[in-house]
């Protein structure tokens, strides 16, 4: 048995697990036969019809506030697409929901013993913090380095990988922002190599904001202002820093504590060392889409 998780067999209190009268989970408004065992995951809510326009068919449509999710029919397999909203707080809201909706019986509150794992994949786009990382190309994330807290929450063991690449984090980057310890979390082996072809791979950084938690500079000053390119310089083990974006870090954490295969995928829609950004990255993510349903396909991913 797992000490991190939660295994009672009494049933959950109706203020822990929210459900909504018609039996769906509270903010994804899904029911358990609504759920495809692999889900894409994107930000933007207009990203799940630029997924599911590829579909053969589709089965189910739900709409709550930023959640939409569509599940359908691609080339006979099952994907549900789901919108997340930005940041690491809603993928704590999505990762939660949709391990409930598998692995919770949501009229008896009790959780299941058997228990089932989803391939989560997130379809994102980032900002490139390498100068060899061009514009438009894809950038698949080996690890999630997080600035977003989210992880702390939690009864969460890292392993020893995780342990020594923040040992070296600490050793190589001198921290001086005082709301949050980084951490590092690991993507799914098999999941991240069905995508690395045709991509460049790497570290993550999970930023818990768009402006100062990426070093960018409007009118505050941020509080370590050389941040990015301690950032850019930081490599353990032959893995470097590449990217940033706003979801991986709590999404491979999460995932992993629940025991689901997680891995995130991005259009390069800004190279953050060069200051240059995509004329059309609607196009590239449009690409990137594809590309990520035909190795699903490809490789019949369960």
């Amino acid at each position: 048995m797992n000490a991190r998780l939660n295994e009672s067999e009494s049933p959950l209190e109706e203020s822990e697990l929210v459900i909504n009268e018609d039996g769906s989970i509270f903010h994804l408004h899904l029911l358990p036969h609504q759920l495809a065992d692999t889900v894409l995951l994107v930000g933007d809510q207009g990203r799940v019809e630029q997924i599911s326009k590829n579909f053969d068919s589709i089965e189910h449509k739900t709409a709550n506030r930023e959640f939409v999710a569509h599940t359908g029919i691609y080339k006979g397999k099952e994907i549900t697409a789901l919108s997340t909203g930005i940041g690491a707080d809603n993928i704590d809201i999505v990762i939660n929901e949709l391990d409930a909706l598998v692995n919770i019986d949501l009229d008896s509150r009790c959780i299941k013993k058997d228990k089932k794992s989803l391939n989560l994949i997130r379809i994102g786009t980032c900002g490139a913090l390498q100068p060899n990382i061009p514009v438009d190309s894809y950038l698949v994330s080996e690890f999630g380095l997080g600035f977003d807290g989210i992880a702390g929450f939690y009864s969460h063991l890292s392993t020893e990988e995780e342990l020594d690449f923040e040992k070296a984090f600490f050793s190589q980057v001198n921290w001086s922002v005082s709301t949050v310890k980084p951490y590092f979390s690991k993507g799914n082996k098999e999941l991240i190599d069905l995508l690395k072809p045709e991509t460049n791979s790497g570290i993550t950084v999970t930023g818990n904001g768009f402006y100062g938690p990426q070093g960018r500079v409007l009118r505050i000053k941020t509080a370590q202002e050389n941040l990015n390119e301690q950032l850019s310089n930081f490599e353990f083990n032959g893995v470097k820093i590449m990217n940033f974006e706003m979801e991986t870090s709590a999404l491979y954490a999460l995932g992993g504590m629940l025991g689901h295969k997680t891995a995130t995928i991005c259009a390069v829609i800004a190279n953050r060392h060069l200051k240059e950004y995509s004329k059309d990255y609607k196009s590239t993510v449009d690409k990137m889409i594809v590309y990520v349903l035909e190795k699903l396909i490809e490789n019949k991913t369960e």
